[in-house]
Protein backbone atom coordinates (compact mmCIF):
# COMPACT_ATOMS: atom_id res chain seq x y z
CA UNK A 1 0.00 0.00 0.00
CA UNK A 2 1.27 3.15 -0.90
CA UNK A 3 0.27 6.72 1.15
CA UNK A 4 -0.47 10.12 -0.36
CA UNK A 5 -0.92 13.31 1.41
CA UNK A 6 -2.85 16.33 0.32
CA UNK A 7 -1.56 19.13 -1.64
CA UNK A 8 -3.09 22.39 -1.21
CA UNK A 9 -4.08 24.34 -4.29
CA UNK A 10 -0.94 26.93 -4.10
CA UNK A 11 1.17 23.64 -4.27
CA UNK A 12 -0.84 22.18 -7.30
CA UNK A 13 -0.42 25.62 -9.51
CA UNK A 14 3.49 25.11 -9.12
CA UNK A 15 3.68 21.30 -9.96
CA UNK A 16 5.73 20.26 -13.00
CA UNK A 17 4.62 17.54 -14.85
CA UNK A 18 6.31 15.01 -13.27
CA UNK A 19 5.31 15.91 -9.84
CA UNK A 20 1.74 16.40 -10.90
CA UNK A 21 1.75 12.65 -11.56
CA UNK A 22 3.64 11.48 -8.60
CA UNK A 23 0.61 13.21 -6.50
CA UNK A 24 -2.41 12.17 -8.52
CA UNK A 25 -1.64 9.54 -11.01
CA UNK A 26 -2.34 5.79 -10.21
CA UNK A 27 -0.25 4.29 -13.00
CA UNK A 28 -0.38 0.95 -11.37
CA UNK A 29 -3.34 -1.06 -9.57
CA UNK A 30 -3.50 -4.15 -11.49
CA UNK A 31 -1.33 -7.01 -11.37
CA UNK A 32 -2.34 -10.61 -12.19
CA UNK A 33 -2.25 -12.44 -8.92
CA UNK A 34 -2.21 -9.12 -6.57
CA UNK A 35 -4.06 -6.54 -4.81
CA UNK A 36 -2.75 -3.27 -4.29
CA UNK A 37 -3.78 -0.48 -2.67
CA UNK A 38 -3.17 3.63 -2.83
CA UNK A 39 -4.23 5.40 0.33
CA UNK A 40 -5.30 8.87 0.23
CA UNK A 41 -5.51 11.78 2.58
CA UNK A 42 -8.22 13.31 0.82
CA UNK A 43 -11.10 12.07 2.87
CA UNK A 44 -8.75 8.71 3.82
CA UNK A 45 -10.01 7.25 0.60
CA UNK A 46 -8.47 4.03 -0.51
CA UNK A 47 -8.25 3.34 -4.42
CA UNK A 48 -7.11 0.05 -4.96
CA UNK A 49 -6.89 -3.45 -7.69
CA UNK A 50 -7.49 -6.63 -7.67
CA UNK A 51 -6.49 -9.55 -10.54
CA UNK A 52 -6.96 -13.19 -9.13
CA UNK A 53 -5.86 -15.86 -11.38
CA UNK A 54 -5.20 -19.52 -10.53
CA UNK A 55 -6.12 -19.08 -6.45
CA UNK A 56 -7.96 -16.63 -4.92
CA UNK A 57 -7.02 -13.24 -3.19
CA UNK A 58 -7.74 -12.28 0.12
CA UNK A 59 -8.16 -8.31 1.30
CA UNK A 60 -5.86 -8.20 4.01
CA UNK A 61 -5.50 -5.39 6.61
CA UNK A 62 -2.30 -3.17 6.69
CA UNK A 63 -0.23 -2.00 9.63
CA UNK A 64 -0.74 1.87 8.90
CA UNK A 65 -4.89 1.11 8.92
CA UNK A 66 -4.61 -0.27 13.05
CA UNK A 67 -7.09 -2.11 12.33
CA UNK A 68 -7.43 -6.15 13.12
CA UNK A 69 -8.96 -6.82 9.41
CA UNK A 70 -9.55 -4.31 6.56
CA UNK A 71 -13.20 -3.78 6.75
CA UNK A 72 -12.97 -3.45 10.78
CA UNK A 73 -14.09 0.46 10.51
CA UNK A 74 -14.38 0.69 6.62
CA UNK A 75 -16.46 0.18 4.17
CA UNK A 76 -15.69 -0.87 0.18
CA UNK A 77 -17.20 -0.67 -3.59
CA UNK A 78 -16.00 -3.11 -5.95
CA UNK A 79 -16.49 -3.17 -9.87
CA UNK A 80 -15.54 -5.81 -12.25
CA UNK A 81 -13.88 -4.50 -15.49
CA UNK A 82 -12.89 -8.14 -16.79
CA UNK A 83 -13.74 -11.22 -17.22
CA UNK A 84 -16.07 -13.33 -14.82
CA UNK A 85 -15.30 -13.18 -11.31
CA UNK A 86 -16.82 -14.17 -7.79
CA UNK A 87 -16.23 -12.49 -4.36
CA UNK A 88 -16.97 -14.35 -0.78
CA UNK A 89 -17.89 -12.14 1.69
CA UNK A 90 -17.56 -14.34 5.15
CA UNK A 91 -18.78 -17.39 3.47
CA UNK A 92 -21.54 -15.44 1.13
CA UNK A 93 -20.38 -15.90 -2.65
CA UNK A 94 -21.44 -13.27 -5.04
CA UNK A 95 -20.89 -13.82 -8.77
CA UNK A 96 -19.76 -10.25 -10.65
CA UNK A 97 -20.02 -10.36 -14.41
CA UNK A 98 -18.22 -7.20 -15.85
CA UNK A 99 -19.74 -4.12 -14.88
CA UNK A 100 -20.93 -5.55 -11.82
CA UNK A 101 -21.06 -3.55 -8.69
CA UNK A 102 -20.42 -5.00 -5.30
CA UNK A 103 -20.38 -3.46 -1.99
CA UNK A 104 -19.50 -4.42 1.18
CA UNK A 105 -20.33 -2.95 4.58
CA UNK A 106 -18.70 -2.24 7.51
CA UNK A 107 -18.01 -5.40 9.96
CA UNK A 108 -17.08 -7.86 7.10
CA UNK A 109 -13.90 -10.07 8.33
CA UNK A 110 -13.16 -12.04 5.10
CA UNK A 111 -13.46 -10.93 1.56
CA UNK A 112 -12.32 -13.70 -1.07
CA UNK A 113 -11.66 -12.52 -4.77
CA UNK A 114 -11.56 -15.40 -7.80
CA UNK A 115 -11.69 -15.68 -11.53
CA UNK A 116 -14.32 -18.10 -12.84
CA UNK A 117 -11.64 -18.30 -15.75
CA UNK A 118 -8.03 -17.82 -14.54
CA UNK A 119 -7.49 -17.30 -18.35
CA UNK A 120 -10.30 -14.37 -18.54
CA UNK A 121 -9.33 -13.09 -15.45
CA UNK A 122 -11.55 -10.75 -13.52
CA UNK A 123 -10.64 -7.20 -12.58
CA UNK A 124 -11.78 -5.83 -9.74
CA UNK A 125 -11.40 -1.56 -8.89
CA UNK A 126 -11.50 -1.40 -5.54
CA UNK A 127 -12.52 1.99 -3.56
CA UNK A 128 -12.86 2.25 0.35
CA UNK A 129 -13.94 5.20 2.61
CA UNK A 130 -13.81 4.99 6.66
CA UNK A 131 -17.70 3.72 7.81
CA UNK A 132 -18.90 4.92 11.32
CA UNK A 133 -22.13 2.71 10.53
CA UNK A 134 -22.99 -0.67 9.39
CA UNK A 135 -24.57 -1.37 5.43
CA UNK A 136 -25.80 -4.58 4.09
CA UNK A 137 -23.75 -6.19 1.40
CA UNK A 138 -25.12 -5.70 -1.74
CA UNK A 139 -24.89 -6.84 -5.37
CA UNK A 140 -25.94 -4.76 -8.61
CA UNK A 141 -25.54 -5.19 -12.29
CA UNK A 142 -25.15 -2.85 -14.66
CA UNK A 143 -28.98 -3.15 -15.69
CA UNK A 144 -29.87 -2.59 -11.79
CA UNK A 145 -27.80 0.71 -11.65
CA UNK A 146 -30.75 2.35 -14.00
CA UNK A 147 -28.87 3.12 -17.17
CA UNK A 148 -29.33 6.89 -17.86
CA UNK A 149 -28.32 8.35 -21.20
CA UNK A 150 -27.09 11.83 -21.58
CA UNK A 151 -24.92 14.45 -24.10
CA UNK A 152 -24.93 14.28 -27.73
CA UNK A 153 -23.31 13.11 -30.96
CA UNK A 154 -22.95 17.45 -31.38
CA UNK A 155 -20.71 17.56 -28.20
CA UNK A 156 -19.21 14.82 -28.53
CA UNK A 157 -19.99 13.62 -25.25
CA UNK A 158 -23.24 11.35 -25.84
CA UNK A 159 -22.41 8.77 -22.54
CA UNK A 160 -24.46 6.37 -20.39
CA UNK A 161 -24.39 6.30 -16.61
CA UNK A 162 -24.58 3.91 -14.53
CA UNK A 163 -25.26 4.60 -10.66
CA UNK A 164 -24.75 1.46 -8.27
CA UNK A 165 -24.05 3.24 -4.55
CA UNK A 166 -25.72 6.31 -3.97
CA UNK A 167 -28.69 7.97 -2.29
CA UNK A 168 -30.84 6.06 -4.33
CA UNK A 169 -29.43 2.80 -4.88
CA UNK A 170 -26.79 0.80 -2.93
CA UNK A 171 -26.71 2.16 0.80
CA UNK A 172 -23.81 3.33 1.98
CA UNK A 173 -22.26 5.37 4.98
CA UNK A 174 -20.51 7.43 2.71
CA UNK A 175 -19.51 5.95 -0.52
CA UNK A 176 -20.67 6.61 -3.71
CA UNK A 177 -19.47 5.17 -7.00
CA UNK A 178 -20.72 4.12 -10.56
CA UNK A 179 -19.38 4.03 -13.98
CA UNK A 180 -19.85 5.95 -17.55
CA UNK A 181 -19.45 4.63 -20.53
CA UNK A 182 -19.11 6.73 -23.77
CA UNK A 183 -20.74 6.10 -26.79
CA UNK A 184 -18.54 5.48 -30.26
CA UNK A 185 -17.47 9.09 -31.64
CA UNK A 186 -18.05 10.64 -28.59
CA UNK A 187 -14.81 11.41 -26.43
CA UNK A 188 -15.81 14.24 -23.11
CA UNK A 189 -16.62 13.26 -20.51
CA UNK A 190 -17.84 15.69 -17.46
CA UNK A 191 -18.17 18.87 -19.50
CA UNK A 192 -19.31 21.26 -18.94
CA UNK A 193 -17.31 20.37 -15.55
CA UNK A 194 -17.76 20.93 -12.09
CA UNK A 195 -16.30 20.84 -8.52
CA UNK A 196 -17.78 19.56 -5.52
CA UNK A 197 -16.40 20.94 -2.36
CA UNK A 198 -17.71 18.56 0.43
CA UNK A 199 -16.23 15.74 -1.25
CA UNK A 200 -13.41 14.47 -3.10
CA UNK A 201 -13.74 12.03 -6.08
CA UNK A 202 -11.36 8.99 -7.70
CA UNK A 203 -11.76 8.08 -11.85
CA UNK A 204 -10.85 4.80 -13.05
CA UNK A 205 -9.97 4.58 -16.76
CA UNK A 206 -10.91 1.50 -18.74
CA UNK A 207 -11.38 -0.21 -22.26
CA UNK A 208 -9.62 2.24 -23.51
CA UNK A 209 -8.25 0.78 -27.03
CA UNK A 210 -4.43 0.13 -27.55
CA UNK A 211 -2.28 2.44 -28.81
CA UNK A 212 -4.88 5.26 -27.75
CA UNK A 213 -5.26 7.90 -24.66
CA UNK A 214 -7.61 9.96 -22.09
CA UNK A 215 -6.46 13.31 -21.40
CA UNK A 216 -7.80 14.48 -17.99
CA UNK A 217 -8.14 17.59 -17.01
CA UNK A 218 -7.71 18.72 -13.30
CA UNK A 219 -6.62 21.80 -11.38
CA UNK A 220 -9.22 24.88 -10.18
CA UNK A 221 -11.35 26.57 -12.60
CA UNK A 222 -9.09 29.12 -13.47
CA UNK A 223 -6.23 27.38 -13.63
CA UNK A 224 -6.49 23.80 -14.88
CA UNK A 225 -3.80 21.01 -15.19
CA UNK A 226 -3.91 17.59 -17.48
CA UNK A 227 -2.62 14.21 -17.18
CA UNK A 228 -2.87 11.99 -20.01
CA UNK A 229 -4.21 8.63 -18.64
CA UNK A 230 -3.75 5.08 -20.13
CA UNK A 231 -6.08 1.99 -20.04
CA UNK A 232 -6.27 0.96 -15.90
CA UNK A 233 -4.66 4.05 -14.89
CA UNK A 234 -6.78 5.83 -11.99
CA UNK A 235 -6.84 9.37 -11.09
CA UNK A 236 -6.67 11.00 -7.32
CA UNK A 237 -9.18 14.73 -7.59
CA UNK A 238 -9.06 16.77 -5.11
CA UNK A 239 -13.06 18.92 -3.89
CA UNK A 240 -11.61 21.97 -5.12
CA UNK A 241 -10.68 20.22 -8.44
CA UNK A 242 -12.10 20.19 -11.57
CA UNK A 243 -12.35 16.34 -13.01
CA UNK A 244 -12.97 15.99 -16.96
CA UNK A 245 -11.53 14.40 -19.99
CA UNK A 246 -11.34 13.80 -23.66
CA UNK A 247 -9.79 10.90 -25.05
CA UNK A 248 -8.17 10.01 -28.46
CA UNK A 249 -11.01 7.90 -28.66
CA UNK A 250 -14.41 6.56 -26.93
CA UNK A 251 -13.65 5.03 -23.52
CA UNK A 252 -15.28 4.28 -19.84
CA UNK A 253 -14.32 4.99 -16.80
CA UNK A 254 -15.50 4.75 -12.75
CA UNK A 255 -16.04 7.17 -10.81
CA UNK A 256 -16.59 7.16 -7.22
CA UNK A 257 -16.53 9.57 -3.88
CA UNK A 258 -16.19 10.90 -0.13
CA UNK A 259 -16.94 13.06 1.69
CA UNK A 260 -19.89 15.17 3.58
CA UNK A 261 -23.06 13.81 1.16
CA UNK A 262 -24.22 10.90 -0.89
CA UNK A 263 -26.06 13.40 -3.00
CA UNK A 264 -25.13 12.59 -6.56
CA UNK A 265 -26.38 16.07 -7.62
CA UNK A 266 -24.03 18.17 -5.27
CA UNK A 267 -21.39 19.64 -7.93
CA UNK A 268 -20.62 23.57 -7.86
CA UNK A 269 -21.49 23.87 -11.82
CA UNK A 270 -18.58 25.64 -13.75
CA UNK A 271 -19.19 27.91 -16.89
CA UNK A 272 -17.71 27.54 -20.05
CA UNK A 273 -16.37 30.68 -20.45
CA UNK A 274 -15.24 30.21 -16.78
CA UNK A 275 -12.53 28.08 -17.87
CA UNK A 276 -9.00 28.93 -18.11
Amino acid sequence: MQIRFESSRKEVSQMNTEVLRENFLIENIFENGKIHFVYSHYDRVMIGGAIPTDTPIRLETYDALKADYFLERREIGIINIGGDGKISTDGEVFELKKMSCLYVGKGTQEVLFSSSDPASPAVFYLLSSPAHQTCPTTLFTKEDAAPLTVGSMETSNHRTIYKYIHLAGIQSCQLVMGLTVLQTGSVWNTMPSHVHDRRMEAYCYFDIPDNQKVLHLMGEPSETRHLWVSDRQAIISPPWSVHSGCGTSNYSFIWGMAGENKDYTDMDAVAMHDLR
